[in-house]
């Protein structure tokens, strides 16, 4: 296992960025910067052995500085928080107290408001934890940053917990009460020679979605079996997409009551037999397969757009402190939001 650390340039306020790269040995090599924590590339192996870039991203910091990247941030690879997915009407309570937070979306608020920790600059180390090595990021989100409460210290680790697993740990306390939903926002793309992701296969290990109107929760979980948002028996994303207006942005509930890692999803591509298994100790999982990716340059010039890449977010449910039912994102001093997600990737299985 290797790792190494370089400069990278600098934020809009100067502070200086870094690129960590943690490379497996057997192939896989993952890059990751301390701005936003943004997993900006990972190679692996197809079924030839051949590396090829599995995620959507860009070789420069200043690509996701720029004005054109930003004017549609499609949240490329980043941490996204403090609340992940929407908030409707940009409310919420806590105990006696009403939030009013940034609405970006919408009318609503979109993974933590205008400025959230997908474009903030955080602090970095090396660290070893059982002789594995990692990126340690943390960021400390002043009280009332974006309208949430509460000054919030979060931590971040990124490790290769074995050849070709990604694992990210995530930890946050606070000193007042508040609510949290942190998750990984990387779009994937196995095959890059490919002009899209429909001919990706998608497994969802759940047939119950957490029912939405115009991306908002209902409240409701209701059993999908059989419909277009099924992916509960393995299939291709483009099978059914023609069915739904823009695509998937659809949210899973996951069997997940004792909190272990359990299988999310799986994801592959037939021509290059690369395939991700994702598992997460979350609640949920949401699918999204970038029907608003703007028209940008990634990648070996790779052009990205419209289905060009899916993100695959574990996370706990959309809106979920308006919605009491819910699993519960309420985060209280002296207590500690902790959370795992791991990426195996492989080649040469078919699903």
């Amino acid at each position: 296992m290797k790792q190494r650390i370089r400069p990278w340039g600098r934020d809009g306020e100067e502070k200086g960025l870094v690129l960590y790269t943690l490379d497996d040995g057997k192939g896989t090599v993952v890059c990751i910067t301390n701005y936003g924590g943004i997993i900006t590339s990972i190679r692996t192996p197809d079924r030839n052995g051949q590396s090829g870039e599995v995620v959507l991203g860009f070789d420069s910091a200043d690509a996701y500085l720029d004005d054109r990247y930003l004017a549609d941030c499609p949240y490329f690879g980043c941490i996204t928080g403090r609340y992940a997915g929407r908030i409707a009407r940009g409310e919420l309570s806590i105990g006696e107290e009403r939030y009013h937070l940034p609405v970006n979306n919408g009318g609503n608020t979109l993974h933590g408001g205008f400025r959230g920790f997908d474009k903030r600059t955080w602090d970095h180390q090396l660290v070893f934890r059982e002789g594995i090595p990692g990126l340690e990021l943390s960021y400390l989100s002043p009280h009332l940053e974006e309208g949430f409460p509460g000054n919030l210290q979060v931590k971040v680790t990124y490790m290769m917990s074995s050849p070709g697993t990604l694992t990210i740990k995530y930890q946050a306390t606070t000193d007042r009460p508040t609510v949290v939903n942190l998750t990984n926002h990387t779009y994937f793309n196995l095959n890059m020679r490919q002009p899209d992701i429909l001919g990706h296969r998608l497994r969802i290990f759940s047939k119950k979605n957490i029912e939405s109107i115009n991306l908002i929760p209902t409240g409701r979980i209701i059993d999908i079996t059989g419909t277009a948002i099924d992916f509960s028996e393995p299939k291709t994303i483009g099978r059914d997409i023609g069915r739904l207006s823009d695509g998937y942005d659809h949210g899973y509930a996951l069997d997940n009551d004792k909190g272990g890692l359990i299988p999310a999803a799986v994801l592959s591509e037939p021509v290059s037999g690369r395939q991700v298994e994702i598992f997460t100790d979350q609640p949920s999982v949401h699918i999204y397969t970038g029907y608003y990716i703007p028209a940008l340059t990634g990648h070996e010039g790779v052009k990205y757009g419209r289905y060009t890449g899916i993100a695959i977010e574990t996370q706990h449910y959309p809106d979920s402190p308006n919605h009491p039912g819910f699993p519960g994102t309420l985060l209280k001093p002296g207590e500690v939001f902790e959370s795992t997600t791991s990426y195996r990737f492989s080649a040469g299985v078919s699903m």
